[in-house]
């Protein structure tokens, strides 16, 4: 099956880490283990099916596939409710990657989400990281890098790469993201009453139902789309990982939407000193500071299974407090 190039993400063409990985592709010098890291898994399997495709798919090799469908392109990915890569499949994935490649010059390993490894699969790949089979390429995928142990960290070349998306286009969003930014507006200018409590209260609750709604719309159509695009062989436990991975990178992205929002009202409040009344720069410096790490504690809160409504609410709550002039 001829497949056309997979091409860089667009938004990531030139950047050094791909620079980097190009001119060592081009020499032929690629580490044999790659740690690909970032805020987006999405950017992070674009990433590693571009350098699959480069290793795979040589100017002399007569069959050309995708790496999606390449034969000596193995994806281990996470599987059952818990979403966990176990010793079982991690060692399916050695003994297939122990084998001469079928059609290309090299073979291609990618753990998708490798931080959900658990620890006896940790430590039987840790041993291919030790010894790695001849010709062959890993590529570990995270967004989680400090959450991998430090004896497979330090094994492996490591590569952040910002998100290659823009703002979430979910239907809502970007008035949902307009009306937080006024509504902080609201909070630092002007000074609160019982009234004027009540009336950001209320907006507060109002923006934490459209929230609810927007991601529960957004993440049916994605997952809608993605489900066509999954791979054929997927089992069911591994199909459930998918969806529950797609649907937690789909509120990660919104959540670092509402992070940029933030900052973007804030820095220009930063960037207003007065001479006579520095003050209001202070005040917007330590509010920025404390609701990016309340954002931060809300979505560590999501990893460990809280409800989305409720972890939002903290948030809008705490940012309340933070930005209300008094």
């Amino acid at each position: 099956m001829t497949s056309a190039a997979t091409t860089w993400p667009p938004a990531l063409v030139g950047t050094p880490a791909v620079a980097v990985i190009e001119r060592a592709l081009e020499r032929q010098r690629l580490a044999h283990s790659l740690l690909l890291h970032g805020d987006d898994h999405d950017t992070l399997v674009a990433i590693a099916h571009a350098i699959a495709d480069r290793l795979l798919n040589g100017p002399d090799t007569a069959a050309k596939f995708s790496p999606a469908e390449h034969p000596d392109c193995f994806n281990l990915r996470p599987a059952g409710k818990m979403r966990l890569i176990g010793a079982e499949v991690m060692r399916e994935l050695i003994g297939k990657v122990q084998v001469s490649p079928a059609v290309a010059p090299r073979k291609v390993a990618i753990l998708h989400e490798a931080d959900r490894l658990n620890l006896a699969a940790a430590n039987i790949f840790l041993k291919t990281l030790e010894e790695p089979p001849p010709h062959t390429t890993l590529l570990l995928l995270t967004t989680r890098p400090y959450a991998l142990l430090p004896t497979i960290r330090s094994r492996v070349l490591h590569f952040r790469f910002p998100a290659a998306a823009t703002l979430v286009t979910a239907a809502g969003w970007l008035a949902w993201l307009g009306d937080y930014r006024a509504w902080l507006g609201r909070l630092a200018d002007s000074v609160t009453d019982k009234r004027a409590a009540t009336g950001h209260v209320l907006t507060l609750y109002g923006l934490l139902a459209r929230f609810g709604k927007i991601l529960d719309d957004a993440t049916a159509t994605a997952l809608a789309a993605q489900k066509e695009k999954f791979p054929a062989e997927l089992d069911e436990d591994e199909q459930v990982a998918l969806e529950t991975g797609l649907a937690n990178g789909l509120r990660a992205r919104l959540l670092a939407d509402i992070e940029t929002t933030t900052r973007d009202f804030a820095l220009p409040r930063l960037s207003a000193r007065e001479a006579d009344n520095p003050e209001p720069s202070r005040v917007a410096s330590r509010s920025l500071t404390a609701a990016v790490e309340n954002l931060e504690h809300a979505a560590s809160l999501l990893r460990l299974n809280l409800n989305e409504s409720a972890a939002l609410e903290e948030f809008l709550l705490t940012s309340l407090r933070l930005w209300a002039r008094r």
